[in-house]
């Protein structure tokens, strides 16, 4: 077994299996472009890493991730640029040839939800809150969701996702297909390490080819949305309407767009 923390992404190896586990619970898991980063290398490791067969990504009991720090975000306008590390990560995510399983815990807002679409397998807890509010930060989607989500759940789904914005629960994205398994939020860390031994236990080469056949066919669109959300993101990124919804979110008060109307 070893361990590494890399700026609250920590990772370790065991059993076959490397956990990246988001740990930052005093800020709700707030992901920083630091973290995306410790994320992005943790994946590369783990792709490069002959004892890795499994990876699984987690957060804390009570929260997966409140996805992007704002703050954080802010002070970095060029966290939209495809060289970002926040791309880095999803590419990186996007390309793994090994399982990539995913334990949610409490919210996962956001990225939260959106990089679940990238998994290969995701349990939740029965308190597991998900949610994808881009418009209410005058943002758009990204992580490839807007191809990946209607694919996923159809099309009057994703809309409703999408362009509304309000928390799921837990049932609810298992009903819909965007996650595998709700069980108890105390026994999402066993049961996700469970499957997780179970599959770095199978024969490695059958387990990379069976998700190469499963994903790679949908990796040049995916990559294609990506980028396509990558510019339209950085304009409603830099756009008056962001930058009143990202103030109002840090001043906690309700945005006034009249002005822009």
């Amino acid at each position: 077994m070893n361990t590494h923390d890399m700026s609250h992404i920590v990772t370790e190896v065991a059993d076959g299996v490397q956990r990246i586990e988001i740990r930052r619970p005093e800020k709700k898991n707030a992901l920083t472009q630091a973290m995306y980063a410790g994320m992005a290398k943790a994946l590369a490791e783990a792709e490069r890493d002959r004892a890795v067969r499994v990876i699984l990504i987690h957060g804390q009991p009570q929260i997966f991730t409140s996805g992007n720090d704002i703050a954080d975000f802010l002070q970095h306008p060029e966290a939209a640029t495809e060289d970002a590390p926040v791309f880095q990560f999803l590419r990186n995510l996007m390309y793994a040839k090994k399982p990539v399983l995913a334990a949610v815990t409490g919210a996962a807002i956001g990225i939260g939800t959106t990089l679940l679409l990238h998994c290969d397998y995701v349990i939740a807890g029965q308190g597991a809150e998900f949610a994808m509010p881009f418009v209410n930060l005058a943002l758009c989607p990204e992580a490839g969701s807007s191809l990946l989500l209607p694919l996923l759940v159809g099309q009057k789904r994703a809309s409703e996702l999408l362009l509304f914005g309000d928390k799921f629960s837990a049932e609810e994205a298992l009903s819909m297909g965007l996650i595998n398994s709700v069980v108890a939020d105390v026994d999402v860390g066993t049961h996700a390490m469970a499957k997780a031994r179970t599959l770095a236990q199978k024969p490695r080469a059958a387990l990379l080819a069976t998700k190469s056949l499963l994903k790679a066919k949908l990796v040049p669109q995916i990559e294609k949305a990506m980028i396509e959300e990558a510019h339209e993101f950085g304009d409603r990124l830099a756009s008056a309407e962001s930058k009143e919804a990202l103030t109002a979110f840090l001043e906690k008060r309700r945005p006034d767009y009249s002005r822009f109307q």
